[in-house]
């Protein structure tokens, strides 16, 4: 009875050392493709996450990079949103717009209002609502940041996701107004808009289609978004961290 229960034990501790062994072994890509096989989408890349034991796995899937994790042994897939919750941080969220940066040619600007030196090599777009308390907290901070550095453009677009602003952002899109927007900025009332234009609209249509769903958020040069207020130091390192590709 003791020779089986030896046997036993020695068998559990065989299988519990040969999972620890394939546990603590890189999951490589080849594996990765092996347990995904059938799943439609190409692997495009595969790197240890921020979650101890979990990979991050990218999937190319109708032109769009999808993440998607693994356990160390390739056994099971996550696909879901990873939360950090001391940072309140969206992890996948983040690793999303990263693998899928915005082609920054295809947001049309003739709306946008000019912030810095047109010829600036690196161009920020900027989507701001009047009545954001952060977008005017980002909007003072811009002019300083052109100020550190005249390399810098700031392209804003205006992206009324208040009621209130609604109108604001008309008027000042008829004008094409910097002034206008920083009286709105500062609390102060605007006239009435005094033409008809459906750029707000299309504003947010394109929005939408960049899953930015709220103010202030940055474009920056090579197309990664970021949203929320940043203070100038942490806005200039995203622009040097993010600069606009060279082509040869």
């Amino acid at each position: 009875m003791r020779t089986f229960k030896s046997i036993g034990l020695l068998i559990v501790g065989l299988l519990l050392s040969a999972t620890q062994a394939a546990a603590t072994e890189p999951l490589t890509k080849e594996a990765v493709v092996q347990a995904l096989k059938d799943i439609q989408g190409e692997v495009v890349a595969v790197a240890p996450s921020e979650v101890l034991g979990l990979y991050q796995v990218t999937v190319k899937m109708q032109d769009r990079n999808i993440p998607v994790y693994l356990d160390s042994t390739g056994t099971y897939m996550i696909s879901g949103n990873i939360i950090d919750l001391k940072q309140r941080r969206n992890l996948t969220e983040e690793l999303f717009r990263r693998i899928n940066p915005v082609d920054v040619s295809s947001i049309p600007l003739d709306d946008a209002l000019t912030l810095g030196n047109p010829d600036a090599e690196q161009q920020i777009i900027v989507f701001t609502d009047p009545h954001c308390p952060y977008c005017s907290q980002l909007h003072k901070v811009l002019y300083e940041a052109i100020e550190a550095d005249p390399n810098l453009v700031f392209q804003i677009k205006l992206l009324p996701l208040q009621q209130s602003s609604q109108r604001v952002a008309q008027t000042i899109l008829c004008n094409k107004s910097m002034d206008q927007l920083e009286q709105a900025f500062a609390g102060e009332a605007l006239p009435e808009p005094g033409c008809q234009t459906d750029d707000l609209q299309q504003n947010q249509a394109l929005a939408q289609s960049l899953q930015i769903s709220g103010t202030p958020t940055l474009v920056l040069p090579n197309g990664q978004i970021y949203a929320g207020y940043r203070p100038l130091d942490d806005l200039l390192q995203l622009i040097r961290d993010n600069p606009a590709q060279t082509t040869n």
